[in-house]
């Protein structure tokens, strides 16, 4: 059964999608691009804009009570594949050993001219 995930600990859907699907052992994370969810507004920069996608994930995680070490999947969208050592560096604050699985792709574009967005997947 399929349970929808709403926090306003990161920012509401900007489409006709969830924040998340948790299906009881597994939750699936629709990706978070940097936008404040107390403010709606994006920062300027790539680390800036790492942080705060971070962050939204932080948050989607602990409306459900988990944090990084539940995650086994990362996907990675970049404007720019020449941020990608930019965001590890900053990505490496966040995660910890064991490192979940990732992918890592520059995109055309993202939502609202994001230079970032995170997605993830977690395990109770």
């Amino acid at each position: 059964m399929k349970k929808v995930i709403s926090t306003d600990k990161a920012p509401g859907a900007i489409g006709p999608y969830s924040q998340g699907i948790d299906l009881g052992d597994i939750i699936f994370f629709s990706g978070q691009i940097p936008l404040n969810p107390q403010t709606g507004e994006m920062p300027e920069g790539i680390e800036a804009q790492t942080k705060q996608a971070l962050d939204n994930v932080k948050g989607l995680l602990e409306s459900q009570n988990l944090d990084f070490s539940h995650v086994v999947k990362t996907t990675v969208f970049l404007d720019d594949m020449k941020d990608f050592n930019t965001v590890n560096s900053i990505y490496a604050q966040y995660f910890v050993e064991p490192y979940p699985a990732r992918s890592a792709i520059e995109v055309g574009s993202l939502p609202k001219g994001a230079l970032i967005e995170v997605e993830i997947i977690a395990v109770k």
